[in-house]
């Protein structure tokens, strides 16, 4: 199967034809926005095939790029000197004429939001890089126990009314990371699970981060406004979350930091444990959320956890539970937490 694409508009006479895996690069990054050379070769890597070496790939990437319809930059983080930094990987994203191609295959649900070489290299890299690290993970798991969860199953930054009123937009929402679809396979059952995820770098305060699962709190209450309350029906006294989710999705933290500089010890399970005790406190001491604890679902773990032992393994601690000074142990995921 082959995709036929124009090329840039300084050459409208030619065409290019790509194959399934240059259409598949180009709504991966439609999705995502800005992936790495690694992560489109892991979520383009067949269930049922072993890691190929990423050459195809980046030949792929090479004509996409002199067609016009992607672009690259070289990620953060190198230091000072041209060899350090000539040392970090390449960050994939669309042009606006492959944004333009995508959306008119017609494949995908319209964004509005366009990638630009100083949004890639903005403040957000490293933030954008690691929401994507945990779909990542998930679909990696997800093939090895047989689950299903592929490379489109998350959507970045997802906002959800909840309240009224025209103040500003992130006032009036919650704005998650991610949603992520997950569907949890075992003896023929099938379990649909819905996430919203919440990437914390530690580069907000703890109490910056409990508000915001607070707002999750106010979502689950929110119910809007009707012009006519004289005429309300069962419909308009309904939860706005209940029209766009079967059931409250669960709200998954996923705590990283900054890896230690050379010569510096690591100190990031401790500041993260550390963590995700302030996070434990701050919700417990919640008003809303203590009273909705029963139904709602939010665990915290680390993207590291995550990433080496999967989404099912006993990794999450579960918060609105307990007290601070009897918490309990962390669980996986598929358990009411």
């Amino acid at each position: 199967m082959t995709l036929h694409l124009a090329e840039a508009p300084a050459a409208p006479g030619r065409t290019r034809s790509f194959h399934t895996m240059g259409r598949r690069v180009l709504e991966l990054l439609y999705q995502h926005r800005v992936l790495s050379t690694h992560q489109m070769h892991v979520l383009l890597t067949a269930p049922d095939k072993r890691p190929a070496r990423p050459v195809y790939l980046r030949r792929q990437l090479g004509e996409l790029c002199e067609a016009g319809l992607v672009n690259r930059v070289r990620a953060q983080g190198g230091g000072d000197g041209p060899g350090r930094i000539q040392s970090q990987p390449y960050l994939w994203f669309l042009t606006d004429f492959g944004a333009e191609s995508v959306e008119e295959a017609g494949e995908l649900p319209t964004r509005p939001y366009r990638v630009t070489p100083d949004s890639v290299a903005g403040a957000r890299q490293a933030h954008t890089l690691a929401v994507n690290d945990v779909g990542v993970a998930f679909v990696e798991h997800a093939r090895r126990l047989g689950h299903e969860c592929g490379p489109l199953d998350w959507t970045p930054e997802v906002a959800n009314r909840i309240r009224d009123g025209q103040r500003r937009f992130e006032d009036d929402h919650v704005i998650s990371d991610s949603v992520l679809n997950y569907v949890h396979i075992e003896r023929g059952q099938r379990t649909m699970l819905t996430f919203f995820v919440e990437v914390d770098r530690a580069t907000m305060t703890s109490a910056r981060l409990a508000a915001k699962l607070a707002a999750y709190g106010r979502l689950y209450e929110y119910v809007p406004q009707s012009p006519d309350r004289a005429r309300r029906t069962p419909d308009t006294t309904r939860p706005a979350w209940m029209y766009s989710y079967p059931v409250f999705p669960r709200v998954l933290v996923v705590l990283d930091a900054a890896p230690p500089r050379e010569g510096q010890v690591d100190r990031r399970p401790q500041r993260l444990a550390a963590r995700t005790e302030d996070l434990y406190t701050r919700t417990a001491a919640d008003v809303r959320l203590q009273r909705l604890k029963e139904r709602l679902s939010v665990g915290v773990t680390t993207l590291q956890q995550l990433q080496q032992h999967g989404p099912c393994a006993p990794i999450f601690t579960p918060l609105l539970r307990g007290t601070p000074a009897a918490r309990p142990a962390p669980t996986d995921l598929y358990l009411t937490t």
